[in-house]
This record gives C-alpha cells, structure tokens and sequence, in this order.
C-alpha cells in the first residue's frame, strides 16, 4: 500500500507498505531507511522478499526520490531522525526490525538514541556516521550551492551520473546509474540534489557517535569490502563503539550500494539475521 504522508513540519512523504496484513502472519516490523542520494525504490527487491514474513515499512525521506518537492524543504540530519521519529508513531509501530544504509543509519540511530524510540534490532549497511565522512565534493556544494542548481541540465545530469556511478564497485551497471539517477534529473530534482547535498554536516553526526555505546538493542554490520566512499576501516571501528561488539559481515567486490551489487547475498544475510533469537538477554550498554 502506497500513501503520501504530510508531517507536522510541513513536507509530504512518500511511503509504502508491503507484507503480511494480518499480525498472525507477520514475524515482525521492518522499518528499511535509504541514504544519499537514493530512495526506497533501491529498496524494493528486498522488501519484496522480506515481505513473505515480515510487514515492510519504505519511505522516500523528504528531500529524495518521490518525496522531492518544488518548493525546498529542511533536509538536514537532526530533522530527518525526527521525521523517522514521528512516521512510527503515525504507523502505530513499536520496535521493529530496522535496516539503514549511508545517512540512514544516522538517521535511524540518532531516532533511537536521540528520539528515544526503541528497535528490536538494527541492520547497519555502509553506513554515515563515524567521522571522517563528507568529501570535497560536498564541502564545495556547501559553498557554491546556488550556482551548483543553475548550472545547465545537460550539464548537471552527466555531474549526477559520474557521481553516483563512483559510488559502486567494478560490476556497477550502467542501467543501475541511470535509474538512480533519473530522480534529479527533473526541474524539480536538479535544485533539491545539490540542497541535500549542502544540507548534510558531520557536526549533526557528532551527538549520535558520542552515545553510540548506549544503543539498547541487538546490531549488525554490512558492509561492501571494496566501498570507495566510506572506508571499510569504519566497520571495525563501528563494531567497537557499539555495545556486544557486533559481527561484521563483508560482501567481496561490491562498492557502495551492496543492495544493487550483492542481492542474493545481502537478502540470505538480512534474513539470517531477522532469523536471530533476540528474545535472550538485552544488550548491555557500555559505560559512557
């Protein structure tokens, strides 16, 4: 079921929910957040498959995919964990299973740490939120945003797709790029890529990273083994910041965008895992 939902801050959000509709049948909630510059289309393969058990909550964050609108809107860190916040509240949700990927996953945490919801567990996939993290490209967007959004259609469509084309490994295809790219290719779409892009700061990071030792709920980690945007280092160093030391799983040859290089792989994964019993004892915190 598609539905748009407008949120007290103003912006309308795309959203979609796929699965089960009766409780007997649903094995749990799973809330899957997408990062930059994606949406929850990239998404779909594996909400279809996790759908046969589970009830799948997508959103297009405002911002992004077909939540991007005409007139701009507040796209930064701080309030998109609040706009997550507030859908599962609207979705009468309590404790799903969360999968979050790039400035999802700081988005996701900074709603369980920050807005105090709670997960029954968290899947964390190449994800923005240890420093350092933000690269030349972005400070100079942040510095040259309105001239960035006149430049000339032509010209920003082929600056969009070399972009995302870097994002993924050496089996990347060209139809993926396209398709990724196709949201910012519109009147509407070219401004609202170089906004998000501005809008995004590692000191909106730093809050969450201060308390990720407090996360109270079983977490793993994915990640793409040969990432050229987020170096593979911040796995381990991840798994060492968040309580229980969680496994890290790789994924051989793939880049950025584990979802669309590694979808066999990634949905036996995601599925072992929701497969977990997390009826056993709570994660302990660490010490602050």
């Amino acid at each position: 079921m598609k539905e748009n939902i407008t949120l007290h801050d103003g912006p309308v959000v795309a959203t979609q929910v796929i699965g089960p509709t009766s409780d007997e049948d649903n094995l749990g909630d799973i809330v899957i957040c997408h990062g930059t510059p994606w949406s929850s289309r990239m998404w779909l393969p594996l909400a279809r498959e996790l759908s046969l058990h589970h009830r799948v909550f997508l959103w297009d964050m405002p911002g992004y995919g077909d939540s991007i609108a005409e007139e701009a809107v507040a796209v930064d860190l701080v309030t998109q964990r609040r706009r997550l916040a507030e859908l599962l509240d609207i979705w009468g949700i309590q404790k799903p299973h969360v999968i979050a990927h790039d400035i999802g996953g700081a988005v996701a945490l900074g709603a369980h740490l920050l807005e105090n919801r709670d997960f029954a567990s968290l899947y964390l996939l190449d994800i923005v939120t240890l420093d350092p993290w933000g690269s030349p490209f972005f400070r100079l967007v942040a510095e040259n945003e309105p001239v960035f959004a006149a430049v000339p259609p032509q010209l920003h469509s082929a600056l969009v797709t070399e972009y995302i084309a870097g994002a993924g490994g050496e089996g990347f295809g060209h139809s993926s790029v396209q398709e990724l790219a196709a949201p910012w290719c519109t009147g509407a779409g070219q401004p609202a890529f170089y906004h998000q892009i501005a809008s995004l700061r590692p000191e909106h990071t730093d809050p969450i990273v201060n308390r990720l030792g407090e996360v109270r709920c079983p977490t793993r980690i994915g990640w793409g083994a040969d990432d050229p945007w987020i170096p593979a280092e911040q796995a381990e160093r991840l798994a060492r910041t968040l309580p229980g030391n969680p496994k890290v799983t790789w994924f051989p040859g793939a880049g950025h965008l584990v979802p669309l290089e590694a979808p066999s792989s990634l949905a036996t994964e995601v599925k072992a895992w929701l497969a977990t019993d997390f009826a056993g004892p709570p994660v302990q915190a660490l010490d602050a």
